[in-house]
C-alpha cells in the first residue's frame, strides 16, 4: 500500500479539498497516529488520522446517513442565494452529498452518502424506488376536506399542464380530515404540491417518512444516523442488486 501526501489522502476520503486540508493541518486540527500532523506528511490507510478529533473513514469505505432535513434547508451545494445549504448542515468526517432532493419547505428523511453509484441508482427514474410522505393540506373555513374523489384522482395520476405530463399511479390513503399518506415512485419537481394544487387543494406541510426501505423513525430535525448492517445491505440490494 503506497503512501501519499496527507492533503491528497484527506481529499480522496471526501473530507475536504487539498487546499482546505492544508489549512486544517496548519491550524493543528489534524493528527496522525496521535501526533499533530505536518504539511506534506506521507500517510496511508493503516494510519490513524483524526480531523477535529474525529476519525477519518478509509477512502474506500462507503458511508450512508439517514438525515432529518429541517424545513428551510435547501438541497444544494453551491447556490450562493440559499440561506441554509444541506451540505453545510451535516458535519461528518467524510464528505457526503444528498441522494435525491426534498424541497426547501418540506422536512423529513433524506439520504446522504459518498457513494456516487448509489446516488445514480436511487435517482434513476425508471427504477421506481418508493418514497413515502405524510401531507397536510390547509384547513379552515373555506378549505375542503380530503374526499374519496380526490384520493381516486391522485391514485390514478394527475395531469400537470405546466410540465405536460401525467404523474404515475401511486398509493394514497386518508389519515385525517385534512391529511393523507402518499407513496410515490417518481421524482417530479415539487410533485405533491403540483398534484394537490391541480385538484383544488393547497399543501400546508410535507414530511417524508421513508425512502426505499429506510424509515425516518424518531430522528428529530437536524439529526442523522449512519446506516449499518441489514438495513444498509437491503438498501443496496434493492437499489443496486447486491
Amino acid at each position: 500500500m503506497g503512501k501519499e501526501r496527507l492533503n491528497k489522502y484527506l481529499a480522496s476520503c471526501g473530507v475536504c479539498s487539498r487546499r482546505e486540508a492544508d489549512r486544517l493541518i496548519l491550524e493543528g486540527r489534524v493528527t496522525v497516529n496521535g501526533k499533530t500532523a505536518e504539511v506534506g506528511e506521507q500517510v496511508d490507510g493503516r494510519d490513524e488520522i483524526l480531523v477535529n478529533r474525529k476519525p477519518v473513514q478509509d477512502k474506500n469505505e462507503k458511508v450512508v446517513l439517514a438525515y432529518h432535513k429541517p424545513t428551510g434547508v435547501t438541497c444544494t451545494e453551491k447556490d450562493r442565494f440559499a440561506e441554509k445549504k444541506i451540505t453545510d448542515m451535516v458535519k461528518y468526517p467524510v464528505r457526503v452529498t444528498y441522494a435525491g432532493r426534498l424541497d426547501k419547505e418540506a422536512h423529513g428523511l433524506i439520504l446522504l452518502t459518498n457513494d456516487g453509484e448509489l446516488i445514480d441508482a436511487m435517482m434513476r427514474g425508471s427504477a421506481g424506488h418508493e418514497k413515502e410522505y405524510i401531507v397536510k393540506v390547509k384547513a379552515g373555513r373555506y378549505c375542503k376536506e380530503i374526499t374519496e374523489d380526490f384520493l381516486a384522482k391522485m391514485r390514478a395520476g394527475v395531469y400537470l399542464p405546466e410540465l405536460e405530463i401525467t404523474t404515475k399511479p401511486c398509493k394514497i390513503e386518508k389519515t385525517g380530515k385534512f391529511s393523507f399518506k402518499i407513496i410515490l415512485t417518481q421524482g417530479v419537481n415539487r410533485q405533491i404540491r403540483r398534484m394537490t394544487r391541480e385538484l383544488g387543494y393547497h399543501v400546508e406541510t410535507i414530511k417524508r417518512t421513508r425512502v426505499v426501505n429506510i424509515r425516518l423513525g424518531d430522528l428529530k430535525p437536524g439529526e442523522y444516523r449512519p446506516l449499518k448492517g441489514e438495513e444498509l445491505h437491503e438498501l443496496y440490494h434493492i437499489c443496486m442488486g447486491h
